[in-house]
């Protein structure tokens, strides 16, 4: 029975956690003491976000990745739960007994945590082992999930709950929940890394989430849909309908298998796609960097099995590239229990944290998730109309997808006239190829084709293109010779494949379109040459030698 008393400090708890507004001074950094970049993280993120230093918890642990489940039980786990008992962040009562993993038991009434933060050299994953009981738990009984492998992360989460299972995972009370109960926030502790391939990316994360928050989130999004299954398939394309309902210029691709490495991906604010093995398509070419505050997830099922590797998986090499905030899985997690993307964009759009949006959008803890990046970042936190209002002092680099922004904004409001304009007085600071193309699609549809023309002709003023504008250049000549102008398309071609910097894969791809510009031009000297070219590049690879048999 629940005494009064009890049900007053249940109340009392409540009221606190509801007027506390500075979710700051309720982080919980966790750092490896045996790791001292782990221990100057936690440091340097405290100091960014006026963390108190005290939040700070530096435990002796390993430094691998994987860890076995001694290792984790008793150099991780019950090191950090007795010292969140110590500080009164967990409010819990130790009892003289343990599971049969060694995990020692609690009688807990809740917790004080905002959000625990991991750094980097804090153990990444649980390995599974054979030799540990198999407790009878409901979602046991499906053969798949009679596994302790698990994220660290995801056993963290539950250090506020009594008892948690071994083995399969624990449904997360706060998932897809509009409107938790005080009893639900109080069983699950809110986790995200900071982690990556480097020390230097994984500082990098709380810096770029910072910039962001100044500026506002801005950029391009991206939606890759076309994996394997349809309930994938729909969270994305629910992500697209969000996306395009924000105003931002973007792209969906429904072609299946992932983004083509030539595809266009200039200024990936949020991109989320599915469904390939390790980083690839145009985050892979040469040079390739997210702007501050990106929001990534691509949904595969190993994406996290390691945050060391550059190209190996997706989560390390995006926080490599720059991402600032992403998603991942350990191990197999299966489908339906890894982040859901439409729900991370629909909780980050409603000025949610990252750490709440995560803990939204996934549904289960003790399994294979995990999030990557500052959970106190708010990538909404600046609202469009002051973005625009503010753009003189952006970057320059910025000021393009603010316009481009405010340009669909316009148009979607059926003032496609106000829109064009506001595009051609942006090229008046600087010819810039994104706005282009947004004017010439917004003129053709206008029926304006001398306008496109007019639009479009800035392109041949530019001496050379960086990898990212390179493939807005190729949309820009593949125009060019739509209206007929195919001499100012090859000189745009001559500059797009004259980088050397151009992959492979690119040129491969690209040369046909190139030829087929010179042939129009006409200059049948330079479409020979990229036919040469073209056919070197794809010529079969010369067979081995067969080795000679010797003689007796």
């Amino acid at each position: 029975m629940v005494r009064p008393f009890q049900l007053g400090l249940i109340f009392m708890l409540a009221v606190l956690f509801a007027r506390a507004d500075d979710l700051a001074l309720r982080v919980v950094i966790v750092a490896n003491a045996d790791d001292p970049e782990s221990v100057k993280l936690a440091e340097y993120y405290a100091a960014k976000r006026a963390i108190p230093a005290a939040n700070i918890i530096a435990l002796k642990m390993p430094t691998s990745e994987a860890v076995t489940w001694r290792q984790f039980v008793d150099t991780v786990f019950n090191p950090l739960q007795a010292e969140l008992v110590r500080r009164q962040w967990i409010d819990a009562i130790g009892m003289n007994l343990s599971d049969g993993v060694g995990r020692k038991k609690y009688v807990i009434a809740g917790h004080k945590i905002s959000y625990l933060v991991v750094c980097r050299g804090v153990p990444l994953k649980v390995v599974h082992d054979p030799l540990q009981p198999a407790e009878v738990v409901p979602a046991a009984t499906n053969p798949a999930f009679k596994t302790n492998a698990a994220s660290v992360d995801g056993e963290f989460a539950l250090a506020a709950l009594s008892n948690p299972p071994l083995i399969a995972f624990v449904p997360n009370p706060l998932f897809n929940n509009e409107h938790p109960a005080a009893l639900q926030l109080n069983q699950i502790i809110k986790v995200s890394r900071l982690d990556g391939p480097t020390f230097a990316d994984a500082r990098h994360l709380v810096d770029q989430a910072l910039e962001a928050e100044s500026a506002g989130l801005i950029g391009r999004s991206y939606v890759d849909i076309g994996g394997p299954h349809a309930a994938g398939d729909r969270w994305l394309e629910a992500a697209a309908k969000q996306l395009a309902a924000l105003g931002f210029d973007g792209d969906v691709d429904r072609g299946g298998g992932s983004m083509p490495g030539w595809a266009r991906c200039d200024a990936p604010a949020l991109y989320f796609g599915w469904y390939a093995g390790a980083l690839n398509g145009p985050f892979a070419q040469p040079g390739f960097k997210f702007p501050p505050g990106a929001v990534a997830l691509h949904i595969h099922s190993y994406s996290a099995d390691t945050l060391r590797s550059t190209t190996l998986g997706w989560v390390g090499p995006l926080v490599a590239r720059g991402v600032t905030a992403t998603f991942g899985n350990v191990t197999e997690p299966y489908l339906e229990l890894t982040h859901q993307p439409q729900l991370v964009l629909k909780a980050l759009a409603r000025g949610d944290t990252l750490g709440d949006a995560a803990a939204y959008a996934v549904p289960v803890y003790s399994w294979q998730a995990m999030a990557v990046g500052d959970p106190l970042y708010r990538p909404f936190k600046i609202p469009f109309d002051q973005q625009w209002a503010r753009r003189d002092r952006l970057r320059p680099e910025q000021r393009p997808y603010v316009v481009l922004r405010q340009m669909r904004a316009l148009d979607a409001a059926g003032q496609r006239e106000a829109a064009i304009w506001a595009g051609l007085g942006a090229q008046q600071q600087g010819f810039n190829l994104a706005v282009a193309l947004a004017i010439a699609d917004l003129q053709r549809a206008a029926g304006d084709e001398a306008g496109i023309r007019t639009t479009l002709e800035g392109v041949t003023k530019l001496r050379s293109f960086t990898a990212t504008e390179a493939p807005l250049a190729v949309m820009i000549a593949q125009k060019l010779v739509g209206l007929g102008d195919a001499k100012a398309a090859l000189g745009v071609w001559l500059r797009v494949l004259g980088e050397r910097a151009t992959s492979k894969e690119l040129r491969v791809q690209w040369l046909p379109l190139a030829q087929a510009a010179a042939r129009a031009a006409p200059d049948a000297r330079q479409e020979q040459r990229w036919g040469a070219e073209y056919a070197a590049l794809t010529a079969p690879p010369p067979p081995a030698p067969v080795a000679k048999t010797p003689e007796k």
